[in-house]
């Protein structure tokens, strides 16, 4: 059975229904590149860059608001504080592997300069993984040029998932990750929330699909695990987006809902995880020398639904990780292989029937 996403392999999770492309770009003017870099010598490297606008060449002048929640802290997100300051991002985002998050800001910030965007100074959002299992990532192979190939590549639609961009090293739940995207549409507004996510976390028999413990039935006696230690090693990048017209506390409020999602599938937040989710709302526009911007806020009981779509797109990004990923061996000759496709779906089936 060939790799593909959750739903192409007959498996639907959570209530709500999915946008038109089940991606973070379903949410109109977000737009996704990677940049990928697998190569084996003079180094074997095994890594590369995600980008995300959350609007187009205009969020240098037309920021989104913004808010994150860290589940657990062993990681790093550039541009926290300045978050937490005044709620908003003014730049597209990027993750990357642990190694590169400083090359990678940089380029942001290069990036800024040559679009002459009228701020006096950038903070931009850059977030990281640890792919060093696979990848010589203490060679730093990440440059600014593909920083900017990852930039320039964005576009809506469809998203490229498993072993691209800054995924591309990535291990989850002992199966191989990378990058997974899902969205939902609320029914009430009809508004989408759309999640995109580095997964690199979790032990094997932790892992869930729709509650049916499949870590516990495809588990190393069945497909070889890395076990590399520690055995909770590892972290998740999940970025939320939205239409719905939220406040930055809203935002934060909606980014802590990556919890759930997250915790369906396996993970807990363990202490060696850098679990980091940032969530903006592309509805409301603060452009740059407005001395007064008109907003707009969801009614606070409306945020309900968008916290169940947060949940459902998080939890199905990460399975479409697992799902697209597919079997990669790296340095020293280690492997890490995919989650099969066929037990997948007959360990499903299985439960189905019971």
């Amino acid at each position: 059975m060939k790799r593909a996403r959750l739903r192409t392999l007959g498996i639907a999770t959570g209530r709500l229904p999915p946008g038109r492309w089940n991606a973070i770009t379903d949410v109109a003017g977000v737009r996704v590149g990677h940049a990928t870099i697998i190569r084996d010598a003079p180094h074997v490297v095994r890594t590369g860059v995600t980008a995300i606008w959350p609007r187009g060449d205009e969020i240098w002048t037309d920021a989104v608001f913004a808010g994150v929640h860290s589940f657990n802290g062993n990681g790093e997100m550039t541009g926290l504080p300045w978050i937490a300051e005044q709620g908003l991002i003014g730049a597209p985002i990027c993750i990357t592997n642990t190694f590169s998050v400083g090359v990678v800001r940089d380029a942001v910030c290069t990036l800024a300069v040559q679009a002459g965007a009228p701020q006096d100074f950038h903070l931009p959002v850059v977030a990281e993984t640890y792919d060093g299992w696979l990848s010589e990532s203490e060679t730093c192979p990440v440059t600014a040029e593909h920083a900017f190939a990852a930039l320039r590549a964005a576009g809506t639609g469809p998203v490229a998932e498993g072993n691209v961009g800054g995924g591309t090293g990535m291990i989850c739940h002992e199966f191989k990750g990378g990058i997974g995207t899902a969205s939902r549409v609320v029914e009430a507004g009809g508004h989408t929330v759309g999640a995109l996510v580095q997964a690199n976390y979790g032990a094997r028999e932790l892992l869930r699909v729709d509650g049916v413990k499949v870590g516990r039935a495809i588990g190393p006696d069945v497909v070889p695990s890395h076990r590399h230690p520690p055995r909770e090693a590892g972290s998740i990048i999940v970025i939320l987006a939205t239409d719905a017209p939220l406040l930055p506390i809203q935002c934060v409020r909606l980014a802590r809902r990556a919890t759930t999602g997250l915790a369906w599938v396996g993970g807990i937040g363990a202490n060696g995880s850098g679990d980091i989710f940032l969530a903006f709302s592309t509805a409301n526009h603060i452009r740059v020398g407005e001395p007064v911007s008109t907003v707009r806020m969801l009614a606070p009981d409306a945020m309900t639904a968008l916290f169940e779509a947060a949940a459902e797109a998080t939890e199905e990004a990460i399975l479409n990780a697992l799902t697209t990923a597919e079997t990669m061996t790296g340095q020293q000759g280690r492997t890490v292989h995919a989650l099969p496709p066929d037990l997948l779906v007959a360990t499903m089936l299985a439960k189905s029937k019971n």
